[in-house]
């Protein structure tokens, strides 16, 4: 049996997770709390994306972190396909209003499948050392450091005026504004944009230990560390 029909629900999950990201952070939340814009710090895509740590922390609590890795290597190449591929179908059929120059295109992949690949590795590494703990410590943890270091990755090299060399910045991410929106801190637009994407992935990880526990509880005998 190949690994992909025997692991088909963790790898479909794990593409479909991947895939309805890449569309939906073309969209930008719309409302507002207070004075704090949402579009301003949040797409529909912060939402989605973190659920990819909870299907490689399933992986890995049924069948091992090297069935894991298999899955995050899944998802690394859907996450360059898609980062690719999806934004130009999206502006050809009228859904986005901004077209995606190439070579930023391929800047953008760039930094999700780097970021992706990082995060959920360490994800995979920390899992594995807790996977004996109380049940909840090894997803919590996990996912929390996964998250930090995919934010900080990703929005670094897609982003930041230092990774120029990796493709052409995005003038609009540059420019100046005040912290996430309503802080009285000047700093580059890129800076909230990050901050509101992990504030978003901490909250989640936290809700994503629900259905964690409801579908580990019934592994009557889960893997252990290989």
């Amino acid at each position: 049996m190949s690994f992909f029909s025997r692991y088909l629900p963790f790898v479909a999950a794990m593409a479909l997770v991947v895939v309805a990201s890449n569309i939906l952070v073309q969209f930008p939340l719309q409302g507002a709390i207070g004075g704090l814009s949402l579009a301003d710090i949040l797409t529909w895509g912060a939402f989605t994306y973190p659920f990819s740590f909870l299907v490689t922390d399933l992986a890995n609590r049924r069948y091992g972190p090297a069935v894991a890795r298999r899955i995050v290597f899944v998802g690394f190449t859907a996450a360059v396909i898609c980062s690719v591929v999806i934004p130009p179908l999206l502006f050809r059929y009228g859904l986005i209003e901004f077209e995606t120059a190439a070579d930023r295109l391929v800047r953008i992949a760039a930094a999700s499948g780097t970021a992706f690949l990082i995060a959920q590795l360490l994800d995979v590494t920390v899992f594995n050392r807790l996977r004996r703990q109380s049940w909840w410590r090894a997803p919590i943890v996990g996912t929390l450091v996964g998250s930090v270091f995919d934010t900080a990755v990703f929005f670094t090299v897609a982003f930041s005026a230092a990774f120029a060399f990796a493709g052409p910045n995005d003038g609009f991410a540059l420019e100046t504004a005040p912290l996430m929106g309503v802080l009285p801190v000047e700093t580059m637009r890129w800076v909230s944009w990050a901050l509101g994407d992990l504030g978003v992935k901490l909250i989640i990880a936290v809700v994503a230990l629900i259905p964690y526990r409801l579908l580990a509880a019934r592994w009557s005998q889960p893997a252990l560390a290989a």
